[in-house]
């Protein structure tokens, strides 16, 4: 559960607008990555100081700058101070429990997503914030730790592939979007797999262990839903709005991946109550277990039943039992004990209770 909901008690009773990370505290300074383009020429460096990006917010070019680590808040309140950001929307971006949004203000659009990874040791779902913030002509994307899945769009600007060399700030934003729901459906192939095994282990051998990894498959699919239902809000946000800076252009592309996104919620419902079902399955697979061991036990202690009764009655003391005076008493007894077993055991059968 820590995993998922980060605590903040150290900013509880603050003023709002105060800057003050919640999350997981790291001793590296921040990565500053700045790729700034035109359909022609295109820069990438990495920056020491983010005074830097001074001089490109003006420029005529898209300016993308890149925050990996939010624990410096020095770094990201000089964000602010040099983009004109609000205070609330810094606070918002160093609070990184925050339920997907997007916040329009008069000169920049405020987006916040979740970007999941899946570990392949763990076979668990890690969530991280990205937080965009766009205007006419740059973009700045805040990340908890450095390492994304935006590799492709970075790709896409070097080589100058696609439109995103040639569209503004907005289609830059997109992009990014688009990278993040895109890898949502990676997450999903590897739960798919996940559950397939899980199945199979459930018809062939359920056992403890799995019944844990149900539970803990159940509890990944409801952060997951957490993280992607308020998306769905997201896009239709930006679709909606009446933002100059979102060009009529690219509200096509916004369609696109808000198709992506009902899809995604789709298939994560679908989960949902596949695992639910998985989890009465299991239920279901120990009782009948359960009902066959003692039914096995029952018929058992069914046929000794009457046997017990003969034993009982002949093993009493009484004096006068002339059964007790014959040689033949004892192949009597127990040629009648087993021929009632053996009865009882084909009646059984014959009832189908064998």
């Amino acid at each position: 559960m820590s995993r998922f909901i980060q605590k903040r008690e150290k900013s509880h009773g603050l003023p709002p607008g105060t800057l003050k990370h919640i999350g997981d505290k790291k001793s590296e300074r921040a990565g500053l990555t700045l790729i700034d383009y035109d359909e022609n020429n295109i820069v990438e460096k990495e920056i020491e100081t983010i005074d830097k990006c001074a001089l490109c917010k003006d420029k005529d070019t898209v300016t993308w700058l890149n925050i990996d680590g939010l624990h410096q808040e020095d770094v990201i309140e000089r964000a602010g101070v040099i983009f004109d950001f609000h205070s609330l929307l810094l606070e918002d971006v160093l609070n990184t429990d925050q339920r997907p949004k997007m916040e329009e203000y008069d000169n920049y659009i405020f987006i916040i997503i979740k970007m999941l990874y899946y570990d392949e040791n763990t076979g668990l779902i890690r969530i991280e914030q990205v937080s965009i913030v766009f205007g006419p002509n740059y973009v700045v994307t805040f990340q908890e730790i450095k390492g994304d899945v935006f590799n492709a769009v970075r790709e896409r600007i070097r080589n100058g592939k696609g439109r995103i060399r040639k569209l503004g700030s907005d289609y830059l934003a997109y992009a990014l979007v688009d990278a993040v729901v895109d890898h949502y459906f990676i997450i999903l192939e590897k739960i798919g797999d996940k559950i397939e095994e899980l199945e199979q282990a459930l018809v062939d051998n359920p056992t403890q262990e799995t019944s844990r990894s149900i539970h803990s498959l159940k509890r990944e699919m409801i952060f997951l839903r957490k993280s992607i239902w308020p998306l769905r809000e997201v896009i239709s946000g930006l679709e909606r709005t009446e933002s100059p800076i979102i060009k009529k252009d690219t509200l096509l592309f916004l369609r696109d991946v808000y198709d992506h996104t009902i899809q995604i919620i789709d298939t994560v419902e679908t989960y949902r109550d596949m695992v639910s079902g998985m989890l009465d399955t299991y239920l279901s697979s120990i009782s009948n277990r359960m009902n066959e061991v003692m039914k096995v036990l029952t018929i058992i202690a069914t046929i000794f039943i009457p046997l017990t009764f003969i034993a009982g009655v002949y093993g009493m003391n009484f004096r006068y039992m002339p059964e007790l005076q014959w040689k033949l008493s004892y192949p009597i007894v127990l040629l009648v004990m087993i021929f009632i077993g053996i009865t009882m055991i084909i009646y059984f059968k014959r009832k189908k209770w064998l």
